[in-house]
């Protein structure tokens, strides 16, 4: 006997946010690994020698479908009253936190993705956290616990024991006496990059609706990416942007990885506290090395195990001392405002977009 729609309903509404989150970070956490999944896949079916699912095209192609997402669920806050409200200063902080978030920190993650393992560049993205915290204490002068800072500096320790205990196998660059990876370089830059824009967007941004939030940041990244990546490397670089191959896969990723990860993510916040959020999101270094082995067969080397190891400490004494603070829930009326979501989101990093 098939259940009505109003028992669907009710089963769908006695679903606890913590679930929304589980699933939205398992999905996030295997972002990294589908990316490189369908680029692969690409290479193994060229059109006149080239891979029509390039991460060039995967990030712009991917992003057209965020927008169309983004588009659809935030459409009612783009009206005129609400434009209006936004000061001309803080549309100039806007772009500067579209360019570093919405275009310089994809692209760069996206470029090490074709030069380390996914395992390196899901390490090294929790440098974002620490420097998120320092540079809130330093510019927004927040009041930090004593067991966040001993849990930011064990995941900074962390991230170093994994860039610099392994051999690079890729392009390296020497800093001292020491071999970095260039994927590791772009990645650790990606972090400061999206450090700096959550700064911003929470001491000038905190007014603003997360809707014209990420719209704005999405449609000015993705055109800023697309001319700097022609100036760059010609117009070429996107001669198959619409493969049939290219978008039979974008739009699995695009369902997948934007609708169900995004839609379960704001259900989640909207019915969980800053501190289970935040505790759940901190577990997608996990699900990424899983998907990572599971969809790649990317093996965790020593220096990974290690860094590793020491980062999920890290993680994990942070979380007591946000647990410790009792904060409120994320949503009590609904509405997120940017910065509330990106703070609790630099615990999740890549997410695919």
């Amino acid at each position: 006997m098939v259940a009505s729609p109003k028992k669907w309903h009710r089963l769908i509404q006695s679903i606890p946010g913590q679930a929304y989150l589980w699933l939205a970070v398992l999905i996030f956490g295997s972002s990294g690994a589908v990316t490189r999944k369908v680029t692969e896949i690409g290479s193994q079916n060229l059109i006149n020698g080239r891979n029509p699912i390039s991460l060039c095209n995967v990030l712009f192609v991917g992003n057209i479908c965020a927008l169309i997402v983004m588009t659809l669920i935030y459409r009612q806050q783009w009206k005129k009253a609400h434009l209006r409200q936004i000061s001309r200063k803080n549309w100039f902080i806007l772009t500067l936190v579209a360019i570093l978030s919405g275009a310089v920190a994809p692209s760069l993650i996206f470029q090490a993705l074709e030069l380390t393992e996914v395992n390196n560049i899901i390490l090294v993205g929790r440098l974002e956290p620490p420097l998120i915290l320092a540079l809130s204490f330093w510019v927004l002068k927040e009041r930090v616990s004593i067991w966040e800072v001993v849990g930011a500096l064990a995941a900074f320790l962390g991230v170093i024991l994994a860039i610099f205990l392994q051999t690079p196998e890729q392009e390296i660059m020497k800093v001292g006496s020491f071999n970095l990876g260039l994927g590791e370089f772009f990645t650790a830059i990606a972090s400061v990059a999206v450090a700096f824009s959550t700064i911003m967007s929470k001491q000038h941004l905190s007014r603003i609706p997360i809707g014209i939030y990420n719209i704005f940041r999405t449609a000015l990244g993705t055109v800023i990416f697309f001319l700097s990546a022609i100036v760059l490397y010609g117009k070429e670089h996107f001669t198959d942007p619409f493969s049939p191959l290219l978008w039979q896969w974008m739009l699995f990723y695009g369902v997948v990885i934007i609708v169900l990860g995004q839609s379960f993510w704001v259900k989640g916040l909207r019915n969980a506290s800053v501190s289970v959020a935040s505790l759940v999101g901190s577990f997608t270094p996990i699900a990424g090395i899983l998907a990572a082995y599971f969809i790649l067969g990317e093996t965790p080397t020593q220096a990974q195990y290690i860094g590793g190891i020491v980062i999920l400490l890290g993680i994990f004494i942070s979380q007591f001392g946000i647990w410790q603070q009792h904060h409120p829930k994320v949503t009590p009326n609904g509405v997120e405002s940017a910065p509330i979501q990106q703070n609790i989101e630099t615990k999740v990093g890549f997410k695919g977009i």
